[in-house]
């Protein structure tokens, strides 16, 4: 069975950076749809960062853009999300996330998304 699991979080100062990897099992990263959620306490699951089945299109939401980066690693089986420029409200639980979209939109949608890992906590401090 297909198995996501996530590692790289951490406790940062503001400003700082944290790569975040995705380890992916029971499917190559390039048959999927990949993308990056997060999750603070007491708000709802949010869309971070997609990069696309087919192409390696990336897509970011706007409070990430310019700061963070999707890349994946076929040979390895991996995707990473690096952050830089960190903000205190980057803290979340983050999670990575996979589909099978041949061509189907709504990347910002985690309905869209068949496969997800366990998730790994991101804390940045003032």
């Amino acid at each position: 069975q297909v198995q996501l699991v996530e590692s790289g979080g951490g406790l940062v100062q503001a400003g700082g950076s944290l790569r975040l990897s995705c380890a992916v099992s029971g499917r190559t990263v390039s048959s999927l749809g990949m993308g990056w959620f997060r999750q603070a306490p007491g708000k709802e699951r949010e869309f971070v960062s997609h990069i696309t089945q087919f192409g390696g299109n990336t897509y970011y939401a706007d409070s990430v853009l310019g700061r963070f980066t999707i890349s994946r690693d076929n040979a390895k089986n991996m995707v990473y999300l690096q952050m830089n420029s960190l903000k205190p409200e980057d803290t979340a639980v983050y999670y990575c996330a996979g589909r099978i979209s041949y061509g189907q939109n709504y990347y910002s949608d985690g309905a869209t998304y068949a496969y997800w890992g366990q998730g790994t906590q991101v804390t940045v401090s003032s």
